[in-house]
């Protein structure tokens, strides 16, 4: 082979090298701006009733709302639950409920049909709260089964297990969380006998017996989970002012909102 056959060769290889670069690095610039792509974040939360659950859906909105700024994402929050509609849900892809939940038939179906149609949804503490009085079992459904069975008391904190550590909500975190003070609840069934539930952390054996005044002894008791059926995460945390004090336990707030917001998590 001569040489200006060998210059030619090498051109042409250089030219195909730099074209295949350049292919890659706008995939790659794509998939970047794609993985950032700003979403849109509704908390619906009340500012009557139990003074814990107040602070604590007040400390959430700062969190996420300066969340929102480092991330990318529209955090707003109302305290209307008739917002819960049809209309203010088209450019929503998730809803938070941070201290409670819908209370009229309008406000239900509305969630409803934002869940079917692939909507997201973040729950905390007594935003799952159901019993034989709350008259919506599609909701008990939605949770995999769970219905509110007791509380330790008074809150205290809490050794949480990761049982699904390779889960995108649980990444970064060590094999067990040291959760701040909160009111464990218990459910009845447990979700986890629900085989549409993954459980993600789970309140550890060791902390047996919690509660002074009313005592959790023993049992099966998840604290976070998703039922795999619909997009969503209900955690058990929310009352209190001392929710936000772990920063291990932040990482899990932030993974898990992210996740429902369609990014891969940091």
């Amino acid at each position: 082979m001569g040489g200006g056959t060998l210059i030619r060769f090498g051109l042409r290889a250089a030219v195909i090298a730099v074209m295949a670069l350049a292919v890659w690095s706008g995939g790659a610039a794509a998939q970047s701006a794609t993985a950032q792509a700003p979403f849109h974040v509704v908390a619906f939360w009340t500012d009557k009733g139990e003074p814990d659950h107040i602070a604590f859906a007040k400390q959430a909105i700062a969190f996420y709302t300066e969340l929102g700024k480092k991330q990318n994402f529209e955090f707003s929050s109302t305290l209307n639950w008739d917002d819960l509609n049809a209309v203010r849900l088209e450019d929503v892809q998730v809803v938070v409920w941070l201290n409670d939940f819908p209370h009229n038939a309008a406000q239900r179906a509305a969630f409803e049909e934002y869940m079917t149609h692939g909507g997201a949804w973040l729950g905390f503490h007594v935003s799952a709260y159901n019993d034989e009085s709350t008259g919506w079992p599609w909701f008990v459904k939605f949770l995999g089964g769970a219905v509110f069975y007791g509380n330790n008391w008074p809150p205290l904190p809490a050794l949480l297990d990761v049982d699904a550590p390779s889960d995108p909500v649980a990444k970064g975190l060590a094999k067990t969380v040291n959760s701040p003070s909160n009111e464990w609840y218990i459910w009845k069934p447990s979700p986890r006998a629900n085989p549409d539930v993954k459980v993600l952390l789970t309140l550890d054996p060791k902390n047996y017996p919690i509660g002074l005044k009313d005592t959790i002894t023993a049992g099966d008791l998840p604290v976070v989970w998703t039922n795999t059926k619909f997009h969503m995460i209900y955690m058990n945390m929310g009352h209190g002012d001392k929710i936000f004090d772990s920063a291990e336990q932040n990482r899990l707030f932030e993974n898990a909102l992210l996740w429902l917001g369609g990014r891969a998590t940091p």
